[in-house]
């Protein structure tokens, strides 16, 4: 595996205990992060940034961003889970682009 894809695998886990801590700590509500990860995500999907990029590029673009709603969405006093067992989960959720219905 090419080392950059585990710097950034190692990267999002980060994010993702980081928001966790927030959560418990009370710094910022689960909503609150899921509202943020949503406006990100509807920024690089809109339009104006997505126009010319492919249905591969556009996934490659919001993986992160659907990983860490989805790690997100754990309890924060629970375990998180894995990394690959997060990774599949976005693939299963993932959704045809309004240009590929």
């Amino acid at each position: 595996m090419n080392v950059a894809n585990l710097q950034l695998e190692g990267l999002l886990m980060a994010v993702a205990s980081i928001n966790h801590v927030l959560v418990r700590k009370g710094v910022l509500t689960s909503q609150e992060i899921d509202i943020a990860l949503r406006k990100a995500e509807a920024g690089e999907t809109g339009e104006e940034r997505s126009g010319g990029m492919s249905a591969s590029s556009r996934d490659a673009v919001n993986f992160p961003i659907r990983l860490l709603e989805l790690a997100n969405q754990c309890q924060p006093e629970a375990d998180m889970p894995s990394f690959s067992k997060l990774a599949r989960m976005v693939g299963q959720m993932k959704e045809p682009y309004n240009d590929q219905l």
